[in-house]
């Protein structure tokens, strides 16, 4: 059993993994087209273009982890630097050049985000790599993703809650800059923490990495469960990104009250502590696949309910919006612990390390997700007529009141409901 220093320690780096996987998605759309005057579509675009480039390059980042691992036995310094740079890259994000023009603006965003995307794939890689690696016990993996997930829903809670409640305090553009201090602050925090609890554990065990472009093409197409495991990740983290992106907008233009913003992502993400040993449970009594099953199902249905938001009373509604919540803590526990299960499995097979190139194509997969969802959302704007502005002040025709409730519901419970075909125990849970 690993000790509680460990446990707890590679869990404090969901800080990092949770306000850069949230606060982007939540606020940068609303950030370009009511603070910089973006179109909706464009703001899609300038969200998606630097994570695509992560989607190619995190499996280089597993390779450059995988190799260091080799020769040294540790990743622990691309956790250090890493998410030091994401933290200092994240409060520059926000910072609003104010160059007067609004493509000087927007490509200031890109070029900043793209770099910070960058050094978030040297954090999270290894980061996802380290379970498999830290214990080989079916049950003790569970565990420790268990409290991963459980921090990651803190994590979330805090920036994805604490964020809009800034920007509303200081309001527009001084809203959004300290915001971004506070959120990589919080970063920085977590990425301190995850290194110096995690940079002496010990590795169970250490083998030769993948070596060649050739053989990680090839390691994908023979490793079956793999990409079937990525194909459920990848449409749900698709129909999460989605809606993260609508909550600021629904709060403002279906709501009617911006501030309830951070109320909506209480309700959503505080669920998600409270079933945490229930997905532990299921998960031991019933098998992971199983429980994955059971909260996709909860969750689409949730999402499903939301569509009726302009006229459920504001108590129902939030009902609805904490049964999502539920539905949401399961559809992270549940992928993420059944990985390490895989690699072992993958690893035992073929004798080499797969930890860092499968953590590293699992992240280009759920960053292409998370990034396709905002830009999904800001085409929905588009289509439904949303008018951008630089104070946020502008009328919104019936049309886009209508793309933003559609898109904030609708379309992510389809997403997430696509899934359930590929749950296949025979396929996902190796050896049980």
């Amino acid at each position: 059993m690993l000790p509680l220093k460990t446990r707890l320690g590679y869990s404090v780096g969901s800080f990092v993994t949770g306000a850069f996987g949230t606060v982007p998605g939540l606020l940068l759309l609303p950030y370009l087209t009511d603070t910089m005057a973006v179109p909706g579509a464009i703001a899609g675009a300038i969200v998606l273009v630097p994570k695509a480039w992560d989607v190619l390059f995190n499996p280089v980042a597993g390779r450059i982890s995988d190799a260091r691992l080799a020769k040294s036995g540790s990743r622990a310094k691309f956790l250090l630097f890493g998410g030091i740079g994401v933290a200092v890259l994240f409060a520059a994000l926000f910072a609003h050049p104010g160059f007067g023009r609004t493509w000087l603006d927007a490509g200031y965003v890109v070029a900043v985000f793209f770099l910070c995307a960058t050094a978030f794939a040297f954090f999270q890689v290894p980061f996802n790599a380290l379970p498999a690696e830290l214990t080989p016990g079916y049950e003790e993996r569970t565990r420790l993703n268990s409290w991963r997930i459980g921090v990651l829903a803190l994590a979330i809670l805090v920036s994805g809650g604490g964020a809009p409640a800034i920007v509303e305090i200081f309001g527009g553009v001084p809203g959004y800059r300290a915001m971004g201090v506070a959120v990589g602050v919080i970063i920085l925090a977590g990425a301190l923490g995850v290194y110096f609890s995690i940079r002496t554990a010990p590795v169970a065990k250490v083998r030769q990495p993948t070596t060649s472009w050739r053989e990680l093409l090839t390691t994908m197409r023979e490793w079956r469960a793999f990409r079937w495991l990525l194909g459920v990740y990848f449409v749900q983290s698709l129909g999460i990104g989605t809606l993260l992106a609508g909550v600021s907008y629904l709060a403002r233009h279906v709501l009617g009250d911006p501030g309830l913003q951070t109320f909506l992502f209480a309700g959503f993400v505080g669920p998600a502590l409270l079933v945490m040993p229930l997905c532990m449970a299921l998960g031991r009594r019933w098998g992971k696949v199983t429980g994955l099953r059971i909260f996709t199902a909860i969750f689409a249905v949730a999402l499903l309910g939301l569509l009726l938001a302009r006229v459920l009373p504001t108590p129902v509604f939030f009902v609805f919006v904490a049964l999502a919540g539920i539905g949401y803590a399961g559809i992270q526990v549940f992928p993420l612990a059944i990985l390490p299960d895989l690699i072992t499995a993958e690893e035992e097979r073929t004798g080499a390390t797969r930890a860092g190139v499968a953590a590293g194509v699992w992240t280009a997969g759920e960053t292409l997700g998370l990034a396709l969802g905002p830009s999904l959302f800001g085409l929905i704007l588009q289509l439904g007529g949303y008018v951008s502005s630089v104070d946020a002040a502008a009328a919104q025709p019936e049309s886009a009141i209508t793309a933003v409730l559609l898109g904030f519901s609708l379309l992510p419970a389809i997403l997430v409901a696509i899934a359930l075909p590929l749950l296949r125990k025979s396929i996902l849970e190796p050896g049980r």
